[in-house]
């Protein structure tokens, strides 16, 4: 289901403190960095990624299938750094960055 405008506004305002958990670099989305951020999003729900990729289209392509791989939700893109959510049905409300930083 996508995001609507107030819960992204929501993400990014969240988003704007987190540090990134995942760093993808030349090597693109190897089984180490698909099983790491499925870890991640199933602690953090939103997490931050860290793109090391100097070539614009070839960091968005990779960002467009990340997103895919992960079955997450792309919140937003700047610079090098994405912001993406996917909602845990059982969110453990002590690793969940949804919860930690409710109003």
């Amino acid at each position: 289901m996508p995001l609507n405008n107030e819960q992204k506004k929501h993400f990014k305002s969240i988003g704007h403190h987190l540090k990134p958990v995942l760093m993808v670099a030349e090597n693109g989305l190897s089984e180490g960095v698909v099983a790491e951020l499925e870890r991640a999003l199933n602690d953090h729900e939103l997490i931050k990624i860290q793109f090391r990729i100097t070539e614009r289209e070839d960091r968005q392509a990779l960002i467009e299938e990340l997103a895919k791989v992960g079955r997450c939700e792309l919140v937003q893109v700047i610079g090098k750094m994405a912001l993406v959510y996917r909602k845990n049905p059982k969110p453990n409300k002590n690793l969940s960055n949804i919860h930690r930083y409710q109003a």
